[in-house]
């Protein structure tokens, strides 16, 4: 579980660094498809830097106001003021009801309160709009395994592996579940 909420907080931090950044021009789907591709690479020693561009992509409201909203909740995460930040990314979800990084952001931030039930929602809400979304599926698989659901955890660990089989704190999350549901244990 550490692994996962260390996982987390690197998504939540990637998150953060850029909102603040703008991808050059000419980012956008194309971009984001050949970074996927990048990603599946067997070996690819700048694997972190391809999921920052792909955070950077997710990040891009493409209003400068739904942009500010998402920066204030994420700083309000930041300050660990999980209301205020609730807040925000609502406002932002409000007027940007297709912009999956919000649903995100606010998922994080329920989750960060204990309320995994809005988490959840939140999360198939991301899913919808972004099936690629591997940090909305390791949320989901964090929350799965916390309410005591490894096949479920497992399943959305390995969705999110498939995505990005180079995160190693997903790959250690699968293993260990892989233990638990096949009744090993250490």
């Amino acid at each position: 579980m550490i692994a996962q909420l260390r996982f987390l907080n690197r998504i939540f931090a990637a998150g953060l660094f850029f909102g603040l950044i703008a991808l050059p021009a000419g980012a956008g789907p194309d971009s984001l498809d050949g970074l996927f591709e990048l990603l599946q690479e067997p070996e690819l020693p700048n694997w972190k830097s391809v999921e920052d561009e792909i955070w950077a992509e997710w990040s891009r409201s493409g209003s400068p106001s739904m942009d500010l909203l998402l920066q204030r909740g994420r700083d309000a995460m930041a300050a660990e003021d999980y209301a205020t930040a609730i807040g925000h990314f609502t406002a932002l979800t409000d007027h940007a009801p297709d912009f999956a990084e919000g649903y995100n952001a606010r998922a994080t931030a329920y989750f960060r309160q204990g309320l995994y039930g809005p988490a959840l929602a939140d999360i198939n809400r991301v899913l919808a709009l972004n099936p690629r979304h591997f940090g909305a599926m390791a949320g989901l698989g964090t929350i799965m395994d916390e309410l005591g659901h490894p096949e479920a955890a497992l399943r959305a660990f390995h969705a999110a592996a498939a995505v990005h089989p180079h995160e190693p704190d997903l790959l250690e999350a699968v293993e260990r579940l892989e233990m638990t549901v096949s009744g090993t244990a250490l």
